[in-house]
């Protein structure tokens, strides 16, 4: 279930190191069963396409002109699982029987495109505003109420809410599904001890505890879908909230993490960076410049993608809460990126933004024609529509 086929690296190597040689990102790769024709991904983003939770027409031809444009995995926007609690946001994307047919024409148009299609599974938790969410402790960040803490009753609800949705994905020609658990949601609350006081085993100090909820998900979800259904989970250690936050302080606990995910069935973990290259422990006296991907592979030996400002110099965060444009940043992020997959540090490269910006960027990479990419501005973004008051008063917006 997690095995994971890739190029030999050393054929990319000059003289015996590891190149720079952007080709790498170019190889196949497959992941469980599912073969992808490169190492590139289009991560989850809301982009205001869905009607009453069901993707439009629009968003369907969204995602087929970046599989078009050479994205080899298209991951839908965050989908609202088959649950009461998961959302009240107007325009959020849901994944359920009534929304089925428009996730359908999705999946069929990147399939159609050359692309492979996950679909993520995503629940607000205490991020949602209006006092009636669920969550683990019902704190949106330390020192937050927001709702309550689910019961155990709640929770097994909340698991099979996940499980319908991901059947949803498997029945329509999905490959497989992403289950969210970053930057500071549902699942995420679970495992960031600043918002999980849980004392029944599902949270406190051990991350083990802290983690066994979205590993009892994705256990459902595989004994659901069965063995070839392709399981990611996000994750991330910064919050929309707090950017300094840490669900795993230490190595050792992020590769503990991973490793209980591992054994749940996940066959590739999306771990979340707000900028790539950025080393995940700087202060390390021996200088290892791995980012989050990088310890979570060698932590675990799970399939990583990496992501985070690939081709921008400038996270989304500083985007949306300064409201500035961020500036090119791709021949560097190019060779990082090349630099780090040959040395076995991660397996694939999630593209956000510079992909909203430019739908051929992955062409143009191949092609080497940097300077013809269009570099994604704030206006991409559109209207926002997303409820944010509560990273905006984290955050004193």
């Amino acid at each position: 279930m997690n095995d994971v086929h890739l190029v030999n690296h050393a054929d990319h190597a000059k003289d015996g190191g590891m190149t720079n040689d952007p080709a790498i990102l170019f190889t196949p790769i497959t992941l469980n069963t599912t073969r992808f024709k490169n190492r590139w991904v289009m991560p989850a983003m809301q982009r205001g396409m869905c009607v009453d939770g069901s993707p439009s027409a629009d968003l369907a031809a969204y995602y087929a002109r970046r599989a078009q444009g050479g994205v080899a995995l298209i991951i839908g926007e965050s989908a609202a699982i088959d649950h009461p609690s998961a959302t009240v946001q107007p325009t959020a994307a849901r994944l359920n029987a009534a929304t089925r047919g428009g996730w359908a024409r999705c999946v069929d148009q990147v399939l159609g495109a050359g692309g492979q299609m996950m679909l993520q599974l995503w629940h607000e938790g205490a991020m949602r505003a209006d006092g009636q969410a669920l969550s683990a402790s019902g704190l949106a960040h330390p020192g937050k109420q927001s709702g309550r803490a689910a019961t155990l009753e709640e929770l097994a609800d909340i698991r099979a809410g996940y499980v319908r949705s991901a059947l949803v994905a498997q029945e329509i020609g999905a490959c497989g599904v992403e289950v969210h658990a970053a930057h500071g949601y549902f699942l995420d609350q679970f495992l960031w001890q600043g918002s999980n006081n849980r004392d029944d085993g599902y949270g406190g100090p051990d991350i083990a505890h802290r983690a066994r909820f979205p590993a009892e998900i994705v256990a459902d979800i595989r004994a659901a879908c069965g063995p070839d259904f392709l399981i990611g989970l996000r994750f991330s250690q910064w919050k929309e909230v707090d950017f300094t936050a840490r669900v795993a302080p230490s190595p050792a606990e992020l590769a503990q993490m991973a490793t209980i995910f591992r054994h749940a069935g996940v066959d590739v973990l999306h771990a979340s960076s707000r900028r790539f290259w950025e080393p995940e422990w700087p202060e390390r006296a021996d200088g290892d410049d791995r980012n989050l991907a990088g310890w979570t592979k060698v932590g675990s030996g799970v399939p990583v993608i990496t992501v985070g400002s690939v081709g921008l110099d400038i996270d989304v965060m500083e985007v949306l809460m300064q409201g500035v444009d961020p500036r090119p940043r791709v021949a560097e992020a190019i060779d990082d990126l090349a630099r780090r997959m040959s040395a076995g540090e991660f397996d694939m490269v999630a593209v956000g933004r510079a992909l909203i910006g430019d739908p051929d960027f992955v062409l143009k990479v191949a092609a080497d024609d940097y300077a013809a990419i269009r570099t994604f501005r704030r206006d991409d973004l559109g209207q926002l529509e997303w409820d944010l008051s509560i990273v905006e008063e984290a955050h004193g917006v």
